[in-house]
């Protein structure tokens, strides 16, 4: 008797081990984390004078409203994540959790953290990081089916974080928190093409259209690639010239900005696989080297 109760007992707490790893995957916490940070850059810049919790705070309401949006993602995509090879380990797609409690799941977290953005800092920053929610979750995702525009839509939530980490320090909009949304949803556009483009067999298993209209993995794919990157170069000086960070920080943006914008030459000159993971991951490493130069200039 006692045996069966230890097993049983056993059993049960493995089964609610398996489930909270299963939420964890579901919140997509490497992705989210690196939205959410954005979001405390944006903080830091907007507020020399701040509490040393106050921008884990911002990043902690980023990371639950983004956590949310992408498990609707997740639930719209169930059917779609089990075609790709990528992601058809999901927790979705597998039936280790339901649309519903995935759903609720959602709720949840997108519900606090609007709430500690609102509460704690102001009802424009949670204002805006609902809009976001909603063009992710309820907008980009359908859209990726149907249009590639969908890039140009995915890229307006993806902007969002440091303009909302931004308003949240200040309480209001400007040019300052124009800049931040400008340079990073300028960046979505490599970001999103080149993962695209490595991608591109496993996405047209699940009909995304993610390539520009006219591209594919080609040559106009790839100069509209480098005319994006390019343009983070003269977007990287504008913190200098608005007095929100110093020369070091612009020095840096701008020699980032060429590095990235070299990878683009090559993926130009061999339309190759190879290329596009190099400004995959090129595109990784730019935008938190220059937002952490721009905090460290700030500050």
């Amino acid at each position: 008797m006692i045996a069966e109760e230890v097993k049983h007992n056993l059993a049960r707490n493995l089964a609610l081990t398996s489930k909270i790893k299963y939420y964890f995957q579901l919140l997509k916490f490497r992705l989210s984390v690196t939205v959410a940070f954005s979001s405390a850059v944006g903080y830091m810049l907007g507020n020399r004078d701040f509490f040393w919790y106050e921008p884990l705070l911002v990043m902690l309401g980023g990371l639950l409203v983004t956590g949310s949006a992408n498990i609707i993602n997740q639930i719209f995509e169930k059917d779609l994540d089990k075609l790709m090879k990528r992601t058809s380990n999901r927790p979705l797609p597998k039936g280790f959790v339901t649309v519903t409690e995935s759903a609720v799941y959602s709720f949840i977290l997108g519900v606090s953290g609007l709430v500690l953005l609102g509460a704690y800092f102001n009802m424009m920053a949670a204002a805006l990081s609902l809009i976001s929610l909603i063009i992710y979750g309820f907008i980009y995702t359908p859209l990726k089916r149907i249009s590639p525009l969908c890039v140009l839509v995915g890229a307006i939530p993806g902007g969002l974080p440091p303009m909302i980490g931004y308003i949240a320090a200040t309480g209001t909009f400007g040019m300052e928190a124009g800049i931040l949304f400008g340079i990073q949803f300028i960046w979505q556009f490599p970001h999103f093409w080149a993962i695209a483009w490595v991608l591109d067999d496993d996405y047209k298993k699940a009909g995304f259209r993610m390539l520009p209209m006219e591209g594919g993995k080609n040559l106009k794919t790839a100069v509209q690639i480098m005319m994006y990157t390019l343009l983070l170069i003269p977007l990287g000086m504008l913190p200098l010239q608005f007095g929100m960070a110093g020369k070091t920080s612009a020095i840096v943006a701008v020699i980032c900005g060429v590095l990235f914008l070299m990878q683009t030459f090559y993926l130009m000159h061999t339309c190759s696989k190879k290329a596009a993971m190099s400004i995959m991951f090129g595109s990784f490493l730019y935008l938190p080297i220059v937002q952490i130069a721009f905090v460290l200039d700030k500050v």
